[in-house]
């Protein structure tokens, strides 16, 4: 017992001045021999002496490279990220203009314009409805018979048929409404 007392007091603790073999630095940090010695070689690892070195300082050293290995490993990972979304982002932007430039050409339009149109032409549709009644009243009460007033109310629908069917599409009241839209937005951004 007293000679593993005296072995104990004389180990060495680990100091800044420690120095270890290239073969004792391998098995510490689970490498080859051989990857020790290309540490060596680069400078990664600095040397005390001949074959030995200096082990916190290696042990550091090899930290940092292992750690700035993950860490661009991680900036690759980021980098293909940011690029995928750039992309992305590209492709999205020229679909936008693609579709700004069809609008303004009139070769597309949003749909809440058709949709302000199609409303125009029901309520037109509508207003010549209702005003039907009080249009044909006085006429139909004057005629002799009802196949008089049934010929004539037809031919008032017909009428109204017609000028539905003349409804035609205008480039140029659809132009002016992207106009108006873009100068709005133009506004917007200026505010901003």
């Amino acid at each position: 017992m007293a000679d593993e007392a005296e072995n104990t007091s004389q180990q060495e603790l680990i100091t800044e001045e420690t120095t270890v073999s290239t073969k004792e630095m391998a098995i510490l940090l689970n490498i080859t021999v051989r990857r020790v010695q290309q540490l060596i070689q680069d400078g990664t690892f600095p040397t005390k002496e001949r074959g030995r070195l200096i082990l916190i300082e290696c042990t550091r050293a090899y930290y940092d490279l292992i750690t700035s290995r993950e860490k661009t490993a991680d900036e690759k990972k980021i980098d293909k990220v940011r690029s995928q979304a750039e992309a992305k982002l590209k492709v999205a932007k020229a679909a936008m203009a693609e579709l700004q430039a069809k609008e303004l050409q009139g070769k597309m339009h949003r749909s809440e314009d058709v949709q302000l149109f199609t409303q125009g032409l029901i309520d037109a549709v509508k207003s010549s409805l209702l005003s039907l009644p009080g249009r044909l009243a006085v006429e139909v009460s004057l005629c002799g018979t009802a196949e008089e007033a049934s010929l004539l109310i037809k031919e008032a629908v017909k009428d109204i048929l017609r000028e539905i069917s003349e409804f035609d599409y205008d480039p140029d009241k659809y132009e002016e409404l992207v106009r108006e839209r873009q100068n709005m937005d133009e506004r917007q951004d200026d505010d901003e």
